[in-house]
């Protein structure tokens, strides 16, 4: 855990691919264990200290991760997220090149943005812990949306910059595997192998928001991961 930036009301700690973010029936110690912890040592707090999750990450992804320090913000906070007032941008490494384009269903180039605004309808399996696209709306479904845009690319992989426009369950995975981008090291969407430390190359890279109390702009970034993949896109930026 690396703490990127806090004070009186809000932490946000980057985030280890394979950690999780709160309890689990794996009963594996959550990230929102470690940093009380962290802070009941650093500010010698008596008694029990305050921590409220506002949002999570997959085990596998790694990035920035914002908790409450105070019930404040934890409401401000909750109410941000649900109205879209939180600002999340991922970085993916997948094991193609998009090979999408105008015409094709769910898929729609934004020229002002220069890039690719992706559109699918999303049912969840909950037995398979797993989400499903379709191009159409379907009984059960939610729809889904997203931006990316290629940002970087070496002989087998692409990097996408990725703006998320709706909070589904896994929607970054499955709207890039639905176009054929399956993401590295993702076996359950579609990844050719695994990556040998378990993680999937999902990046929560930045986040931009206005501070829930003292009405401050915040814009935050997450350090790469330091597997030799990711470290050589960064060194290309």
């Amino acid at each position: 855990m690396q703490v990127i930036y806090e004070d009186n009301h809000i932490i946000v700690v980057s985030k280890e691919s394979g950690e999780i973010v709160q309890g689990d029936k794996t009963g594996d110690t959550p990230l929102s264990e470690t940093v009380k912890a962290y802070i009941k040592e650093k500010y010698a707090k008596p008694g029990a200290v305050f921590l409220g999750v506002v949002h999570r990450l997959d085990r596998p992804v790694s990035g920035l991760v914002v908790f409450a320090r105070t019930s404040k913000a934890l409401s401000r906070l909750n109410t941000m997220f649900a109205n879209g007032e939180v600002h999340k941008t991922y970085w993916a490494i997948v094991e193609a090149y998009p090979q999408t384009h105008p015409q094709g269903r769910g898929v729609q180039v934004d020229s002002q943005q220069q890039g690719v605004s992706l559109t699918h309808w999303l049912t969840r399996n909950e037995k398979q812990n797993k989400s499903y696209a379709y191009d159409h709306e379907v009984p059960g479904s939610k729809k889904a949306m997203l931006r990316y845009q290629v940002i970087g690319q070496s002989e087998r992989y692409t990097l996408l910059e990725v703006q998320l426009m709706t909070g589904r369950h896994h929607q970054i995975r499955c709207q890039l595997s639905a176009i054929g981008c399956p993401i590295k090291g993702d076996l359950k969407y579609g990844a050719k192998r695994s990556n040998p430390d378990g993680s999937i190359s999902l990046l929560a890279r930045r986040i931009e928001f206005v501070h829930p109390v003292s009405k401050q702009s915040i814009v935050l970034e997450a350090p790469l991961p330091e597997e030799t993949l990711w470290q050589a896109f960064g060194s290309k930026m």
